[in-house]
């Protein structure tokens, strides 16, 4: 059977009954998970960075309409690198910068929660695991610091949502040495969240408000 009309397995989700709706945007606490201009240009250039940057400040903007609490994060890797938040390739784009009061949490690893103040934050902005307050999460890139971030976010008892047009990736060479395409790896990405850790909703205007 080809893989085009091949029937999909259950998900883990609906074997072990949880929910698959989408969150209010309202109800939730969005982050934004490094939006950084390392993914525009040069060697970490992202393929669909653009759309997906565009698709990030849609959903800023309209989170911030709705008063819904925004955590800005950002991968740090040390002067020098593609990731020097002290230099303008690792600042967070204009596009989604910060505003007066949104906290921006530093990262070193791909799961936003390791190491980091990033749970502290949630709390003190209302949202913690016994609440059952939702996580919106988007940025770059999907196979790595979103999935791991929402399973990060799933292992503590969170409940992340995952924007699908706000993320993007980059083509990587497989294990056979052949180039899987960026999206062929932002799907299998997706579909890792969607299996276990999280909902994944296509749009911005997918979530409700």
């Amino acid at each position: 059977m080809s893989a085009s009309t091949a029937t999909p397995s259950t998900t883990l989700r609906d074997v072990i009954g949880l929910d698959g709706a989408a969150p209010r945007l309202s109800e939730s606490v969005l982050v934004l998970i490094d939006f950084q201009n390392t993914y525009r240009s040069g060697v970490m250039a992202l393929d669909g960075a653009e759309p997906a940057l565009a698709a990030g400040a849609r959903l800023l903007a309209r989170a911030r309409e709705l008063g819904t609490p925004v955590v800005h994060v950002v991968n740090d890797g040390g002067e020098g690198t593609p990731y020097d938040i002290r230099a303008e390739i690792g600042a967070i784009s204009p596009e989604v910068a910060p505003a007066a009061g949104e906290p921006v949490v530093v990262k070193q690893l791909p799961n936003a929660f390791h190491g980091t103040e990033l749970e502290r934050v949630l709390r003190e902005l209302g949202a913690t695991p016994e609440d059952g307050k939702a996580l919106v999460l988007a940025g770059f890139m999907t196979h790595m610091c979103v999935n791991f971030t929402a399973q990060g976010a799933f292992n503590l008892g969170y409940r992340p949502t995952v924007v699908a047009e706000a993320t993007a990736t980059r083509a990587l060479p497989g294990p056979d040495g052949s180039v899987v395409p960026a999206g062929t790896l932002q799907a299998a990405a997706l579909t890792t969240v969607a299996d276990l850790f999280g909902t994944v909703v296509p749009t911005v205007e997918a979530l409700p408000a």
